[in-house]
């Protein structure tokens, strides 16, 4: 049976200038989570906190946000939110400020929750709201956190990333504005929007596609792949960052509700265990894993019509010429030169990402040995 699709929280503000919509947000006390020195050096922190002091609004700053945020640091925030009281929390950066944002609101709303085992599968997902609300405010065309359900958090100790969903963590508030990302970096930019086309890809071919997300991750693809080029040779191309943007948001409300597939799964496996940065894990991926599932036959047909909408036979050589474009590495050994390290963690890397929340929804789900020799395949490059 179909789930009941939620595109996007209560408020979705989207196109150059929609910044301001900051002004017209009723809180009385605001929570801002932000990764390292970006959204500093690019003026955008102050512009933001600017915004909501002009509403008459308190503002206090939760920093320093590391990639692939740890258990700790939501800990860290959730304390400060606890001493200083928020009645809205903001998310403004790349994915992990925002998913650092969601995670630190949980456990600011129900403080006598104390791992992150406490919320996970089998336990009952915890109600939210009753203290805040979660604004977020994306600086990277690639997470799609703004509009997602999900979160990944790293625990350090145990060298594993959690990911977690639920339609509970759904920002209530999105603000897409262009002006926010156009601080990226080309391989930030490359790395963060090959993320958003993993996901329209995934969502795609997802065995829970249905005519909505269809529609959705179809032109999220095409945009992506005819724009990020574009935005990634020109940083100041504001037409280019506002599509990219928008793209990325659409490619997520597809994905948080049809969820994605292996690339996915393996992409959190290579964070967890060798700190490989997301989207760059995913741009590896996508073109194995897409002529992987082409045994699939729904798959296959529907990698091929997507192919033919955006000009081109085979929908894997497509991603590998963008991956060229945007300087993507064409294998996993130039990421990761130590074969004999990667080879010694086959055994755990296919049992991490078989059990991965994304493997199900694949159209393919492969057995241990398949898993591991995909690995090989995509570190190889065969």
């Amino acid at each position: 049976m179909m789930r009941p699709m939620k595109l996007a929280g209560s408020e979705l503000m989207f196109g150059e200038g929609c910044l301001a919509y900051i002004k017209t947000i009723k809180a009385e006390k605001v929570s801002i989570v932000v990764g390292g020195k970006s959204m500093e050096r690019s003026g955008m922190l102050a512009k933001v906190e600017g915004y909501f002091k002009e509403t008459g609004a308190k503002t206090m700053i939760i920093s320093k946000v590391e990639p692939d945020p740890s258990f700790e640091t939501v800990i860290r925030g959730a304390q400060e939110m606890l001493t200083f009281e928020p009645d809205l929390i903001v998310g403004l950066g790349g994915g992990s400020a925002m998913d650092a944002a969601k995670a630190m609101w949980i456990f600011y709303e129900h403080p006598e929750l104390k791992t992150m085992e406490d919320v996970l599968p089998p336990n009952e997902f915890p109600k939210l709201r009753t203290k805040a609300r979660l604004c977020c405010i994306p600086s990277t065309s690639g997470t799609a956190s703004e509009v997602s359900r999900s979160i990944v958090i790293s625990d350090n100790e145990k060298g594993l990333k959690h990911g977690l969903g639920n339609m509970e963590m759904m920002p209530d508030i999105a603000i897409c504005d262009p002006e926010v990302t156009v601080s990226m970096s080309p391989k930030i930019t490359a790395e963060t929007g090959m993320d958003a086309l993993t996901h329209a890809l995934e969502a795609l071919a997802s065995n829970r596609a249905n005519y909505l997300s269809d529609i959705l991750a179809t032109q999220a693809a095409i945009d992506i792949m005819k724009t990020l080029p574009k935005a990634y040779q020109n940083g100041n191309d504001r037409k280019a960052r506002e599509i990219m943007l928008e793209a990325s948001m659409v490619a997520g409300m597809a994905f948080t509700n049809v969820s994605l597939g292996i690339v996915h799964s393996m992409a959190h496996t290579l964070g967890g265990i060798f700190h490989v940065s997301h989207g760059l894990a995913d741009a590896v991926l996508l073109p194995y894993v897409i002529r992987y599932n082409e045994a699939d036959e729904r798959a296959k047909k529907v990698y091929d019509d997507f192919a033919k909408k955006v000009g081109e036979q085979h929908l894997y050589t497509a991603v590998e010429e963008l991956n060229k474009t945007l300087n993507i590495p064409s294998c996993l050994k130039e990421i990761i030169p130590e074969e004999a390290q990667f080879v010694a963690k086959l055994d755990e890397m296919a049992a991490l990402a078989k059990e991965d929340g994304c493997t199900k929804t694949n159209p393919i789900i492969p057995n241990e040995e398949e898993w591991k020799q995909l690995f090989m395949k995509v570190y190889k490059g065969e």
